[in-house]
């Protein structure tokens, strides 16, 4: 199944939520050719987001992706307090929601590393075609090292043309 860009970007600007979409997302937007099956944003972890991200995602039914059915999991404030990351099934799709991400920090250390793009149409904050690839080294998985060639590419054919 195809990540769900198109109403989870937007569900999460509409409420304030202040995230940076990395992994796929964020490839894509920087002209990968990838597909990717979910949604993957770094989230600020202060009170007042916590609140609105709980609030956009509630009426979409979040649970942890791969859970038993039966395991008792609340989506509310202290359960997202108690926790960093998130893989979620929601009725919009997957998506991560992370506290930190390997690599990069927390969303206050990412966020100098992101720029507002409109993608997948809203205008939020991407992490950078560079901070993506060392997050993908970081990461260390076989897929981001697939990943990792095309985004160097790209990041070249960047630089080419700005000179």
């Amino acid at each position: 199944m195809e990540a769900n860009f198109r109403e989870i970007l937007p569900l999460l600007v509409r409420h304030g939520v202040r995230f940076i979409v990395v992994g796929g997302g964020a490839a894509i937007a920087h002209g990968s050719a990838r597909l990717t099956s979910d949604v993957d944003v770094v989230y600020a972890r202060d009170a007042e987001n916590i609140r609105n991200l709980t609030d956009a995602l509630q009426p979409h039914q979040p649970y942890l992706r791969g859970a038993p059915p039966d395991l008792p999991f609340h989506w509310d404030e202290p359960t997202i307090k108690a926790g960093l990351n998130f893989t979620l099934k929601t009725t919009l799709g997957d998506l991560d929601l992370l506290g930190e991400v390997t690599g990069g920090g927390s969303y206050e250390e990412l966020l100098p590393y992101s720029e507002a793009m409109t993608a997948f149409g809203v205008q939020c904050r991407f992490v950078t075609l560079e901070r993506l690839i060392q997050l993908k080294r970081a990461a260390g998985r076989p897929k981001d090292f697939d990943a990792i060639a095309e985004l160097q590419a790209l990041l070249e054919e960047r630089r080419r043309n700005d000179t």
